[in-house]
Order: C-alpha cells, then structure tokens, then sequence
C-alpha cells in the first residue's frame, strides 16, 4: 500500500504531469459529453487539421502564405463539390438498388450452398443451410422498417446536411485563416510553463496529423482506382463498391477482408461461377495488395510503427467511444497514446535523476 502511495505522490507532486492530465480530461469530456452538439464544429476541425499539412508543405517550398492557403482551400472545395454532384448521388440510388437485390443475392447464394451440399453431404447438411438463411433472412426483411423510418425522418436529415454543407466550409475557412489566434487563445487558458504539453502537441501535430492526413489520400486513391477498375470490369455497383473499398483501409487487417464478400457477392450474382467473377475478385485483391505493399509504406514511411495487438486495441476502445470518428483516428490517438507515456517516463526519470545526489 505504501509502495501505491508512494508512486502517487512522486507522480502528482508535478505540475507538468497534473497539467497534461488535466487537459486530455477536460479534452475528452467535451468531446464525450458535447460531440454531437459541436459535430459540425468538430468536422470543421479535423479537416482544418488535415489541410494545414498541405498548406504547410506549399510554404516550405516558397509559396506565399497567402496563396498556399487559397489554393489548398479551394481544392477542398473542388473536391467536396465533386463528391457532392458526382459521388453521392449514384452512391444513394446504387445503396437502395442493392438493399432491393439483397434478397435475390441470397437466395443465389443459397442455391449454391445446396448444390454443394448435395455433392458433398459430409461437409455440411441441408437443416444447417437452411437455418443459415432463415436467420439471414429475417435480418434482411428488418430493412424495411429501418428504411421506413429514414423516409419519414429524410426532410429533417435533408435540412440537416444543408446546414452542415454551409457551416463546415465557413468554419474551415476560420480555423485555418487564423489557426495562430485561435491555438493563442486556447493556450491563454494554461499556463507559460506547459513544456509536457507542448511536448505532447507537438508528436500530435507531426506524427499523428501526417498518419491522418496519409490516410485521407489513401482512401482517395483506392476508391479513384477501384472505381476505375470495376467501371472496366462493368461490375454493377461500382460506385458503392469503391467507396467500401476506399473506406476499407480504415480498419487495418480486417477492412480488406470485410469487403471482400460484396465485391464477391455482386460479382457472383451479376455472372454467376465464371471468369468474370474471379477476374473482379482477382482485380480486388490485387489492389489490397498494391495498397498494403506498394502505396501505404510510401504515404506512412515516417510514422510510428505500432504491434498488431496495439492498433486492434485502439480501433476497440476509441471505435467505442467515438464511432466512425474514433475508428479512423485510432491509430493517430494510439500514437498520441504512446507519446503521452513516453513524455511521462521521461520527466519522471528527469525529476528522479534531478533529485539523486
């Protein structure tokens, strides 16, 4: 018990350490308490964060703030108005096509887990398929009432992402116009002497922000090319498709084998047991594997290097805390994880070596 107290003590008699604790308590509990009241904020924030690397990168090789900081933003603007008229319509109509063509994929699917079974009876028996889908299908047929219900809900979700298309980019415009005063007056809050803080900050800024940012052109670039690939292949959902196989290399390791089974299932359905078929397979997993090998070590080649055990744990807790948000910041929050813990063992064993005579 003593040894317990002990360490407390040591621990929370600095300042430095009491600061930093202070402020991820108080950062996390807004973004706890108050993150679907300041959701457009908080977007606003994180794509401000994502485009300071750009601007930042025009400056270093002689481009005038003022005009790294015009050209940055108005090729976010370009980009959200193409996602807008180019991407999200046929993203919608192709979502509602393959929800009404689930049923039939299924019942596909069944028909040739049947004909297996009568090939191969050992392997698995006929209650066990048809349980399989019973259960499948009564999960399908819940659809219905969920999609009912965003119909009648649609005008107020409607108004909703209007207000949103006009806050974000203003707020954006904001936060990177005058991103010094803003982090000057958040910092007039702390206190001058913050030097664990800054410490901290400043792995955030520089290596979580460059994962987050790499991560944004890598779900860019698969989704281009997928999209690219499945229209040459005339794969039907192409839209939808690509967008699952952008947004796959979110989640390490379980994100490609996820969206292996649509891109399967589609292409089964649209041409059966065939070449085609193991061709749009074959081209799926060529681009996983192009992605894994060839385009993520040159985007994340200067980021931290976690265990396996260490960015799954993430992905867990911070996907359970912030959803979708705390999924494809998980690796950046474990980096800043661990760089709050090596920040602390290093000013500990400081002020241990100080206090030794």
């Amino acid at each position: 018990m003593n040894l317990v107290s002990d360490w407390f003590k040591k621990t929370f008699s600095d300042t430095q350490v009491v600061l930093l604790i202070l402020v991820l308590f108080v950062t996390v509990l807004i973004a706890t308490i108050f993150a679907q009241m300041l959701a457009p904020a908080i977007a606003a924030t994180v794509i401000a964060f994502l485009l300071d690397g750009p601007i930042s990168w025009l400056k270093r090789r002689g481009a005038r703030p003022a005009i790294a900081f015009t050209a940055v933003y108005l090729g976010f603007l370009m980009v959200s108005l193409i996602a807008i008229l180019a991407v999200i319509p046929p993203l919608v109509q192709q979502i509602g096509q393959f929800i009404q063509d689930t049923p039939a994929m299924i019942g596909s699917v069944k028909r040739a887990l049947l004909l297996l079974q009568a090939n191969f009876p050992d392997i698995i028996s006929r209650d066990q398929v048809n349980s399989w889908f019973a259960i499948l299908g009564a999960e399908v047929a819940n659809l219905g009432p969920k999609l009912l219900q965003y119909s009648v809900t649609g005008v107020t979700g409607a108004i909703s992402y209007i207000v949103y298309m006009v806050l974000v980019p203003v707020m954006v415009f904001f936060f990177l116009k005058d991103k010094d005063l803003i982090l000057n007056w958040i910092g007039s809050f702390l206190p001058k002497d913050k030097s664990l803080v800054d410490q901290v900050w400043s792995e955030v800024t520089e290596r979580a922000g460059d994962y987050a940012r790499g991560k944004v052109y890598e779900i860019l670039i698969v989704g281009a090319v997928s999209f690219l690939t499945y229209q040459f292949l005339d794969l039907r959902y192409a839209t939808l498709l690509a967008v699952a196989t952008g947004l796959s290399v979110v989640i390490p390791y379980f994100g490609a084998a996820v969206v292996t089974f649509p891109v399967a299932l589609v292409a089964y359905f649209q041409w059966g047991m065939g070449g085609e078929t193991l061709g749009a397979i074959l081209s799926y997993l060529i681009i996983q594997a192009l992605d894994g090998n060839l385009l993520a070590p040159l985007l994340f080649s200067e980021v931290v290097h976690l265990h396996p055990n260490a960015i799954i744990i993430a992905i867990l807790v911070f996907g359970g805390i912030w959803g979708l948000w705390g999924v494809f910041f998980a690796i950046p929050l474990a980096t800043v994880a661990n760089a709050i813990i090596r920040a602390w063992r290093q000013r500990s064993a400081d002020n241990q070596q100080a206090t030794t005579p």
